[in-house]
């Protein structure tokens, strides 16, 4: 999956359909990962840990930051001052998120392990933790990916003029 994120990426165009495709790469992956999960299962507590905390995570920020590219590419209006102010907003949105999520963020980044029995074990969920609901879907790469996200918005608005 990597590679061909890699070789669509390389080439300079950055279509609506080359999104696609890699969107559409990305979900066949997670649903043969999430098959061969439902088919094998876990051998223990700390291997169910390990995947949910690291490997399902580390595919799904790549669908959740080109899903976000794909949106933004999607909406962006027409004009050199609807656009700017569309990717402020997205911008904004950006920080808001990173913003509500910044104790998972500390968690992860800080490498704790005191919680992640509530977090990353199927059917653990605690409502008084009070996490994003996808909150098992990130991991700490994703801050990256929002950096990056972050410098694709202001890449696009200074183009503009």
């Amino acid at each position: 999956m990597e590679t061909t994120i890699l070789e669509l990426e390389s080439d300079a165009d950055c279509s609506i359909q080359k999104i696609e495709t890699i969107i559409k790469l990305i979900v066949q992956n997670l649903s043969d990962l999430k098959e061969y999960v439902l088919k094998k299962g876990f051998k223990n507590i700390a291997e169910e840990i390990h995947f949910f905390k690291h490997q399902k995570p580390a595919i799904v920020s790549k669908l959740i930051f080109y899903n976000t590219i794909y949106k933004i590419e999607t909406k962006k209006p027409y004009g050199a001052k609807q656009i700017k102010k569309f990717l402020n907003e997205e911008l904004n949105r950006l920080k808001k998120f990173f913003d509500n999520n910044l104790e998972f963020y500390k968690y992860y980044r800080t490498n704790n392990t005191f919680i992640d029995d509530k977090l990353f074990i199927r059917g653990k969920y605690d409502i008084k933790l009070s996490l994003d609901t996808f909150y098992f879907e990130v991991d700490h790469r994703f801050l990256r990916l929002i950096i990056t996200l972050r410098k694709y918005i202001i890449y696009n608005i200074s183009t503009l003029f």
